[in-house]
Formats: structure tokens, C-alpha cells, sequence
């Protein structure tokens, strides 16, 4: 199916993690299907990212940032418009479930809001000038934390939360311009820090196992592919009459009866 995202400039935050995660995975398949990915992350992997893509004739350009600073968010925006004029997509993919708990600092709490939270707000503001010449459209990239909560990690999960309220106040906010926005909603999804954070555990593989046995669908986890799949469908005109929604690709893990698991 050819998703029309051709020459499309699709900005994605938080896309320079290690191969093989989620954000550089929609990178990879923006490319395949011919858009033009703008990364914006504080990684310097993102460097090699875009040269990667550049030798093969995709003007992509990375644009380093720390996504918890709203000063430098706004420059990094200001650059990509000077560079293309235009924004098609903004994919808010930044995230980090960095354990700021009931114990942790005040300081700690708000750092990551900012991160996780008030990034997205600043992006899309940034943005939106762009994004409304092409009647674009955004995609936020949530977690079932926002949902089912997980313990010891309240800055995440207030963030989350929060980035589901986000989504539809702008799909509502912005009907009036023909923006269309909606999020992801991802569960557990085998990625690279899901990888080493197993490998922390004691009993890490045992874990691992208990995990997979929750998830109804084929007991497996979500592959970073079908999320990135999910992802460009969505932003995609396929998805034309689609906004204010959150598209759960996670296996039935939060939604299905849990009398599918028993033995």
C-alpha cells in the first residue's frame, strides 16, 4: 500500500536511540517510504543517523536538542523551518520512564514533566505555524503507564497521562484548521533498553517470561516494526478521517479479558 508520504517532512522527537529503537525504528521506516525524517534529540547518534541517510539521497538533517529545555526546542524548530518551510508531521516520540517515584525530589519530579510532558506541548507549539500551512497532522506517543499506572515512577506516569489529555484537546483544538491528531498507546515492546533493563534483573530472564505470558496475542511483545507500521499508517492520508484517538498496538495487553490467559 503506498501511504502517499513521499517528500513529506516528518519531524520525530527523542529518534536517535540505540538501533533498533522505537524512535529510530520510525526513522528507518519513514525513509522506506520515501518522507523526509527530521531528527530531534540530544543523542549524537542522530549525526550518523541522518548521514546514513543522506548517502542515500534523503535530505534528512538532525537537529541536536535537549527536549527538556523549551528554549532550545524553539531554535531547533526555527532551524527545520528555515531549512524546508514547511512541516507535514510532528511525531512527539520522546519519552523516558526514568523511576521519579514518590521518593523522589521535587526537582526530579518536574525534570520529568518537562522531558516527557512539556516537550510535546512545546514542539507542537513550535510547530503548529508549519503544520497548519500543510493542514499536517501531529501523533503523540503514549504509554499504558498513562492508563494502568506501574509504581515508582509518578513524573512518567503523570506524563503520560498527560500526553493522552494533550491528544484530545489539540484534536479538538485544531478540527477548525484540518489538523488531525491522535496517539500511539504502547505496552511492552522489545526494544533495546527493554533488553537492558532485563538484563539488570537478578532474575531477569524468568521475568521476562512472566511478562511475555501476559500478553494475549501470540504471547510475544510488540516489535518496535509494528509500532513504527501503526505509526505511519496513522500520520498517513489512509488515516484521513481519523483524530482524537488512541491506537493501542500492544497485543491486547490492556484492554482484553484476563480469562484469555489462563492455562
Amino acid at each position: 500500500m503506498d501511504l502517499e508520504l513521499k517528500d513529506r517532512i516528518v519531524v520525530v522527537t527523542g529518534a536517535a536511540g540505540i538501533k533498533g529503537s522505537i524512535g529510530e525504528t520510525i526513522v528507518r521506516a519513514l525513509a522506506e517510504e520515501g518522507a523526509i525524517p527530521v531528527i530531534v534529540c540530544r543523542n549524537d547518534r542522530g549525526y550518523g543517523y541522518a548521514q546514513e541517510l543522506q548517502e542515500r539521497g534523503i535530505d534528512s538533517i538532525f537537529v541536536k536538542t535537549d527536549l527538556s529545555d523549551p528554549k532550545q526546542i524553539e531554535k531547533a524548530v526555527a532551524k527545520i523551518g528555515a531549512k524546508y518551510g514547511r512541516i507535514d508531521v510532528l511525531i512527539n516520540n520522546v519519552g523516558v520512564n526514568d523511576g521519579a517515584g514518590l521518593d523522589a525530589s521535587i526537582e526530579d519530579f518536574m525534570w520529568s514533566l518537562k522531558l516527557n510532558l512539556v516537550s510535546f506541548f512545546a514542539m507542537t507549539k513550535y510547530c503548529l505555524p508549519y503544520i497548519k500551512k500543510t493542514k499536517g497532522n501531529i501523533l503523540n506517543i503514549g504509554s499504558k503507564v498513562g492508563l494502568t499506572g506501574q509504581g515508582g515512577t509518578s513524573g512518567y506516569a503523570a506524563s503520560k497521562g498527560g500526553v493522552l489529555g494533550l491528544t484530545r484537546e489539540w484534536a479538538v483544538d485544531l478540527i477548525k484548521h484540518g489538523i488531525r491528531v491522535n496517539a500511539i498507546i504502547i505496552a511492552e515492546s522489545w526494544t533495546p533498553a527493554y533488553d537492558n533493563w532485563i538484563k539488570t534483573l537478578e532474575n531477569g530472564e524468568e521475568k521476562l517470561k512472566s511478562i511475555v505470558k501476559k500478553i494475549p496475542f501470540e504471547n510475544r511483545m510488540t516489535t518496535p516494526q509494528e509500532i513504527a507500521d501503526s505509526c505511519l499508517f496513522a500520520i498517513s492520508n489512509k488515516s484521513s478521517h481519523t483524530t482524537g484517538q488512541f491506537i493501542t498496538v500492544d497485543g491486547g495487553y490492556i484492554h482484553l479479558d484476563r480469562s484469555l490467559l489462563t492455562e
